[in-house]
């Protein structure tokens, strides 16, 4: 440390110098101003010197710390992960729900055939539909009641595909299914479509696993929304009129 000092010195000496002798030079260029020995003891006083006293005085105050003070200074643990502050929890998604889609109409009880449970409108999407046209659909099936169908699975990923769907859907009430057959089913052909069922239907086998009349539902496909789908189909098929009122009205509040 001393050392370094002690070339820091002699190298602001030395500059100070040739300060002095480039301000003698100028002087000396002009023959009306020639430079004297009082010029050049100016110079020097004008760029004082770092004196020994000085250097010790300034390594007294800035000095390093031991080795045992260093040993005294605690060092700081690993920050805990779990204490950080963690963004709100949102709803779960029922990953058995996703997984196991329309089963129930699959494999229909004969015994509950003829029970009025009201209308069914579901809307088939995928997440290659434009952002802003997916967000409009499921805050609509939120006030609908109606229910979003997926082909398949997100990269292959069940955890993928639900991470996404709990995105899209943040916190609403939505129902989301992922059932590959119901786009076979319904003869599906572009997203979005959407598929109203008239009240009291009832499936049958078929090789896309439960089928339903064609008398029995009504169909519409467009990048449109739900209420302008619906009633694309009270003025296209007017016997869905009543189904599609249904949906209509819940979506108004009523």
């Amino acid at each position: 440390m001393a050392t370094e000092l002690l070339q820091a010195r002699r190298v602001l000496e030395a500059a100070a110098l040739l300060l002095a002798l480039q301000a003698a030079s100028v002087f000396a260029q002009s023959p009306k101003t020639p430079v004297t020995d009082a010029d050049v003891a100016r110079a020097a006083r004008n760029h004082p010197v770092i004196t020994d006293k000085e250097i010790d005085a300034a390594r007294r105050k800035h000095r390093m710390p031991t080795d045992e003070e260093l040993a005294r200074v605690p060092v700081p643990s690993a920050p805990r992960i779990d204490a950080l502050p963690q963004p709100q929890t949102q709803g779960k998604i029922d990953l058995g729900a996703i997984a196991g889609g329309f089963d129930a109409m699959g494999s229909p009880d004969p015994a509950k055939a003829g029970i009025p449970v009201g209308p069914t409108l579901l809307v088939f999407v995928s997440f290659s539909m434009p952002e802003p046209a997916l967000e409009r659909l499921v805050d609509q099936a939120a006030r609908t009641g109606a229910t979003l169908v997926l082909r398949g699975l997100v990269e292959d990923s069940m955890q993928k595909t639900v991470a996404r769907v709990q995105r899209v859907i943040g916190q609403r009430k939505v129902g989301f299914q992922i059932d590959p057959q119901a786009f076979d089913r319904f003869a599906i052909a572009a997203t979005p479509s959407f598929v109203l069922i008239k009240d009291r239907s009832v499936p049958t086998p078929c090789s896309a696993g439960a089928c339903f009349s064609a008398d029995s539902f009504a169909l519409a496909a467009g990048d449109v929304s739900i209420d302008y789908a619906l009633r694309f189909i009270q003025r296209t098929a007017p016997k869905y009129s009543r189904e599609a009122q249904v949906f209509l009205a819940k979506m108004k509040g009523g």
